[in-house]
């Protein structure tokens, strides 16, 4: 999931140079850092590589490439604009189709550009995406109901939210946790290299709030072995969750209460929940913690202009993944500035001082 650290974390996206050939592998002390960045972003690429193939199904059976072609030649269109020629009355279409259009983008498949929509109330003006066909466009001239008929899509197959799902299907539980937990253990080795504030000695007691099966905090304090480990998550999770030196495993609903520590750690959390269940959580994690207590958010940025690049890719891919199981990520804030505006808890008074948004290359 190449993407970026905010909150006490916040990285930017790594540009793909060139990928390892094909029959030749350097021994792994002799690739340079570069060469080992690009081929983690590349790694987290291929993972959520199938986001690619449904999306471009998508656009071609809801004649995307027809709708911008019948505009004429040189045209660009909003997600807006393609949503209201398909003719949908679902109010989410233009957000999903983003998220769709922008994953195409970012695959060379359209072309985007950036151009001034209405002033936002500080005077400012805001932006909004164009895209246009590009030479492999031409080639593309109909999840359909998806986006016509509204809904999120893993609903409309199972009946009920993938959360709710994962808890009465045990196969289905086993699947999404060992994905994580193997996700996991690839990002947070990257996260370590990042991230030097858990070193504090003042830090003992680290709350991972939606932990799954515990492998992060087992990363973390196998490194820092002065810290103890709450691995917090729903019962059903926890049941799974395996044995670590130094991690407690607690299973409760993180919107009724959070564990106490001296920081909380919310990686990949975000971005599944309303505004209004961000802030509950929010709030909860900051009644957990010291006057000098932390909340570590780990969440993916998408770039307001989409390029090739292979971090943007993946990021993308993910966005859609998100999309099958939850039409939250085409709300939520996607830029920087937005989610500086949004930590401040919006109704707590913290200030930009107590904020400490933090940059960091997400793979050096």
């Amino acid at each position: 999931m190449c993407g970026t650290f905010l909150s006490s974390t916040m990285a930017s996206s790594l540009e793909r140079k060139s990928h390892p050939q094909i029959n030749h592998v350097e021994p792994w002390d002799e690739i340079t850092k570069e060469e080992e960045e690009e081929s983690f972003c590349y790694a987290m690429q291929l993972v959520g590589s199938s986001a690619l193939s449904i999306s471009l199904q998508s656009a071609i059976e809801l004649g995307v490439f027809d709708i911008i072609a019948r505009d004429g030649p040189g045209a660009k269109l909003s997600s807006s604009e393609i949503a209201a020629k398909i003719g949908t009355k679902n109010s989410e279409a233009p957000m999903m189709m983003d998220g769709i259009l922008r994953l195409l983008t970012s695959h060379s498949v359209l072309h985007c550009s950036l151009v001034a929509a209405n002033e936002d109330e500080n005077g400012g003006s805001d932006f909004q995406r164009v895209y246009s066909l590009g030479p492999v466009s031409k080639y593309f001239v109909n999840d359909e109901d998806g986006v016509v008929e509204g809904g999120i899509p893993f609903n409309r197959v199972h009946g009920m939210h993938a959360f709710e799902y994962s808890g009465l299907e045990p196969r289905f539980n086993q699947v999404f946790n060992t994905a994580m937990f193997n996700h996991t253990t690839i990002v947070i080795k990257k996260l370590l290299h990042i991230y030097k504030d858990l070193e504090a000695k003042n830090l003992t007691q680290l709350v991972d709030v939606g932990g799954g099966l515990g492998v992060t905090l087992n990363l973390i304090t196998s490194r820092h072995q002065h810290i103890k480990g709450i691995n917090f998550d729903l019962p059903h999770v926890i049941n799974h969750a395996l044995s670590f030196p130094g991690v407690e495993h607690v299973g409760v609903d993180m919107f009724a209460s959070v564990p106490s520590g001296d920081a909380i750690l919310l990686k990949w959390i975000l971005h599944d929940w309303t505004d209004e269940h961000c802030l509950k959580l929010l709030k909860n994690c900051y009644k957990a913690i010291p006057d000098n207590g932390k909340v570590i958010v780990v969440e993916a940025l998408l770039p307001a202009m989409p390029d090739t690049s292979t971090a943007v890719k993946s990021t993308s891919q993910l966005d859609v993944i998100m999309m099958t199981q939850s039409l939250i990520n085409v709300k939520a804030p996607s830029l920087i500035k937005d989610w500086q505006i949004f930590l401040i808890y919006k109704q707590e008074n913290i200030s930009d001082s107590e904020l400490h948004i933090k940059s960091a290359d997400y793979f050096t």
